[in-house]
C-alpha cells in the first residue's frame, strides 16, 4: 500500500453511518471515497468530497477502494459484510456483527478466506475510560475481580427491529469480554418486558457466569428516567466504577472492602480508604476506533475488536436472547473454538 491514504467507503447514512463518515473523513492517512444509501435522501449527509452512490456495487467495482464500513440496519450487517469481503474489500461493521452465532461465524470465515481484515464497531473498547479500566485491572490494582455490574439506561427512542439486548447489550457485554481478557460465560440469564411496542423488549436484566467464578449484571433500558452508562468492577482488594455520563472523573478507584481484623480474632472489618480518579484523555471514542481500523487495514493486523471478538460478543447476546424468550430459563454457553 505503500505511502498512499487508505481509501474508503460508508454503506449506510441513517443514524450512525454520517458520525463514521465524519470521523474517517478526517482521518490522517485516510480518504473517503465514497458514501452509499438505498435512499437518495439522505445523500446530503454526505461529507464534502466523497462520491455519493445508491448502489453498493458502485463501491465493490471500484479496484482504489480499499475498505468499506457497514452502518446499516442490524438484520443486514452480516450479509453485508461477507458481500464486502467477497469483492476483495477490508470490512468495519457496525455492532453487532451479527444477530446469530451462525451469521457472525460465517462472517469471521470468510475474512479468514479472502485474508481481509474484518473489524466490529465495539465503540467502548476503544473509549480512553475503559482504556484506563483494563489497565488498572491488568495491573491487580483491585486484586481478583469478584463482579461487575453495568447500567445503560435513558429515555431514549423507541426500536422497532432490535430490543434493549441487542441495541444497548452489545456495548456492554463487548466490554465485559474485553475486561475479562476474552473469558466467555458458562451461563446466562435474562428476564425483561415489552411495555412500549409488542415483542421488543424495552427493559432488559441481565445475569453471566463466569467459568473463572466472576459474575456480571446488566440493566439496560430506554425506558427510565435516569440517563446512565456506567459500570462498577468490585474487586477483593478495591473497586472501580467507569461512568461515560461524568464530565471529569470518568473512572474512579475506590480504596474499600474488607479486611481481617488485625488483632487476631477471624473477624472481617470493613476498610475505606482513599478515592482517586486518574487522568483521561477527552480525545473521541469514536476518533480512536477508526484510526485504529485505518492502522488495521495498512498494517494487515488483527484488530482489536476483530472476528473473534465480534462472534464471542454475538454468542452470549444470542444466549441472553433464547433465555429472554424461555422466560428467564438459565442458558448454557460452551466455550467457542477458535476463529478459522
Amino acid at each position: 500500500m505503500g505511502d498512499r491514504p487508505v481509501t474508503v467507503g460508508v454503506v449506510g447514512l441513517g443514524y450512525w453511518g454520517p458520525n463514521l463518515a465524519r470521523n474517517f473523513a478526517a482521518q490522517e492517512g485516510c480518504e473517503l471515497r465514497w458514501c452509499c444509501d438505498a435512499r437518495p435522501e439522505n445523500a446530503h449527509k454526505a461529507p464534502d468530497g466523497a462520491r455519493v452512490t445508491t448502489d453498493l456495487g458502485e463501491l465493490l467495482s471500484d479496484p482504489e477502494l480499499d475498505a468499506v464500513v457497514v452502518a446499516t440496519d442490524v438484520p443486514s450487517h452480516a450479509r453485508l459484510a461477507i458481500e464486502v469481503l467477497r469483492a476483495g474489500k477490508h470490512c468495519f461493521v457496525e455492532k453487532p456483527l451479527a444477530q446469530s452465532a451462525q451469521e457472525a461465524a460465517a462472517v469471521a470465515e470468510e475474512a479468514a478466506a479472502s485474508s481481509r481484515v474484518l473489524m466490529v464497531g465495539h465503540l467502548l473498547e476503544y473509549h480512553p475510560g475503559v482504556a484506563k479500566l483494563k489497565e488498572i485491572l491488568d495491573a491487580g490494582e483491585l486484586g481478583e475481580v469478584r463482579y461487575v455490574y453495568s447500567n445503560r439506561l435513558n429515555l431514549g427512542q423507541i426500536r422497532d427491529q432490535e430490543n434493549a439486548l441487542w441495541s444497548l447489550g452489545a456495548h456492554d457485554i463487548s466490554v465485559l469480554l474485553h475486561l475479562f481478557d476474552g473469558e466467555e460465560p458458562d451461563e446466562a440469564v435474562a428476564h425483561g418486558r415489552s411495555f412500549m411496542r409488542e415483542g421488543v423488549e424495552d427493559v432488559v436484566f441481565c445475569y453471566l457466569r463466569f467459568p473463572s467464578g466472576r459474575v456480571a449484571h446488566m440493566h439496560l433500558s430506554w425506558l427510565d428516567p435516569h440517563k446512565e452508562r456506567r459500570f462498577t468492577v468490585v474487586g477483593d482488594k478495591r473497586m472501580a466504577t467507569f461512568d461515560d455520563m461524568a464530565l471529569e472523573q470518568k473512572v474512579t478507584i475506590y480504596d474499600k472492602g474488607f479486611d481481617r481484623d488485625f488483632r487476631g480474632y477471624g473477624e472481617w472489618i470493613t476498610r475505606s480508604g482513599d478515592i482517586t480518579s486518574p487522568q483521561i484523555s477527552n480525545e473521541e471514542p469514536l476518533r480512536i476506533e477508526c484510526r485504529h481500523f485505518v492502522e488495521s487495514v495498512r498494517s494487515g493486523s488483527e484488530p482489536r475488536s476483530g472476528a473473534a471478538s465480534g462472534l464471542r460478543a454475538v454468542r452470549v447476546l444470542e444466549a441472553l436472547q433464547r433465555s429472554l424468550e424461555a422466560g428467564g430459563t438459565p442458558q448454557r454457553l460452551q466455550a467457542a473454538g477458535p476463529v478459522a
